[in-house]
This record gives C-alpha cells, sequence and structure tokens, in this order.
C-alpha cells in the first residue's frame, strides 16, 4: 500500500523537515501551506529532487471549507491517505493574560485546535477501517508550553496546546480498534520561525541557559521523532505523548 502523507504547515520549520525526511523513507507527501507558497514550493522541488513524489495544497486550516477542499485535492491527486501531521500553528506577541483580547484567542485556537481537529477528523474518515480504509497514523505537533503555562509570555498558546494533549489522548482511544494510531511531539525550545512571528526572532537562543542541554532544538531532531511515531516501528504505540526538549 502506498504511503500518504498530508503536513500541515509545511513549507518551513518542523513541517518541511518532516516532509523532507518523510519523502526519503518512501512517503508521498503532500505540503500544505496558508500563505507562504514560495516556501512550500521549495520543500516539493527538493522531495521531487529526491525522486519522490509531492504535491503542494494551499488551505486555511482554521477554515473548514478549505480543509475540505485540502483533502478532496490530495484524494484526487494521491489517493487515501495514510498519515497526517498535524503540524500548522501560530504564536502571538508576549503578553499577560490580562493584556490580551477575544479577538487574538479566538485566533489561537481556531488554528491551532480547530484546525488540528478538523484535519483529524478528515484523516479519521479515510483512514478508519470502519469508513472503509485500510488505517493510518496521526501525529499532533504540541508543546511543552502544555505543561510549563508559558506565564507572561504566552499562556493563551499553552492553554491550545494542551486541549492537543487532551485530544491525542482521546482521539487515539477512539479509534485504536480501527487501525489508526494518533501520538503527539511536545517540542521544547526549537530553533524555527516561529519567534520571529511572534516578535522573538533570537528567543531560541536566548532561551538556551534554561535549557540542561544548553541549546536549542533543531527542526531535524523534531522530525525525527514524528516520522518514527508515524512508522511501523512505532506500532504498539498509541494515545503516546513525546517530550523532545533537551531537558527542560
Amino acid at each position: 500500500m502506498d504511503k500518504v502523507l498530508l503536513v500541515t504547515g509545511g513549507g518551513r520549520g518542523i513541517g518541511a523537515a518532516t516532509a523532507l525526511l518523510a519523502a526519503r523513507r518512501g512517503y508521498t507527501v503532500a505540503v500544505n501551506y496558508t500563505a507562504n507558497s514560495l516556501a512550500a514550493d521549495e520543500v516539493v522541488r527538493q522531495i521531487r529532487a529526491l525522486g519522490g513524489q509531492a504535491m503542494t495544497v494551499r488551505a486555511d486550516v482554521s477554515d473548514e471549507a478549505q480543509v475540505l477542499s485540502m483533502f478532496d485535492q490530495v484524494d484526487a491527486k494521491f489517493g487515501r491517505l495514510t498519515a497526517l501531521v498535524n503540524n500548522a500553528g501560530v504564536v502571538d506577541t508576549a503578553q499577560r493574560v490580562d493584556e490580551q483580547s477575544l479577538a487574538r484567542w479566538q485566533r489561537m485556537f481556531a488554528i491551532n485546535v480547530h484546525g488540528t481537529m478538523l484535519c483529524a477528523r478528515e484523516a479519521v474518515r479515510r483512514m478508519s477501517t470502519r469508513h472503509g480504509g485500510h488505517g493510518g497514523a496521526i501525529v499532533n505537533v504540541g508543546s511543552v508550553a502544555s505543561v510549563l503555562g508559558a506565564a507572561g509570555q504566552y499562556v493563551d498558546y499553552a492553554a491550545a496546546k494542551a486541549a492537543i494533549d487532551t485530544f491525542t489522548l482521546g482521539l487515539a482511544r477512539e479509534v485504536a480498534s480501527e487501525a489508526i494510531r494518533v501520538n503527539a511531539v511536545r517540542p521544547g525550545i526549537t530553533d524555527t520561525e516561529i519567534h520571529a512571528s511572534g516578535g522573538q526572532p533570537g528567543r531560541a537562543q536566548m532561551l538556551a541557559p534554561q535549557i540542561p542541554m544548553r541549546r536549542p532544538g533543531t527542526a531535524q531532531e523534531i522530525a525525527n521523532a514524528i516520522i518514527w511515531l508515524l512508522s511501523d516501528e512505532a506500532s504498539y504505540a498509541t494515545g503516546g505523548i513525546m517530550d523532545i526538549t533537551g531537558g527542560r
């Protein structure tokens, strides 16, 4: 059976590293992006240069209609999905809760939580033996912020990622008998572009002294764990949350 993977937020950072590693492991890859088509195109170009199959697919994961269209496009191009990495997410500028707006919270949960749930729902509809599928694996990208709280920075982001922890556990138990495994990775401080989007481009290096390993992680290190969880080597792992934090 062909291995068909959709990576949301696959144009940069952890998503891009995951898409490229998956291609090297024999996956056909759909690279989702929201705005940066050039970055997604470059990931696809690299995959094709490796001899792999890949496509870009634009969708805002917080928009149900766009998510449905994205999955339809992948169906039409590559056939039934066998793997999903829910990587798309956002952070915001550092603020205390008493400075934050409802609009900020709505955006944070719409993308980080609702987007993950929408994509997982559509994946289950394609993978589950209950729906005529042949099984598959889902990996949700959470954050260790869910247990640390991110006080004085972005408690709303931490709360959204805590929802991902619970969703991972519940969904895993719900579909375990339908040949679908659902796990999560919780990265710690990782050197990717997400910090710049929150107005702190140097944050990963700035926080290095707080990490027991004294350095931030790399996107490749997180991707290695994600691909392991998708693989048959993790065949008995479901409902698990893997912390990749350098000891933090």
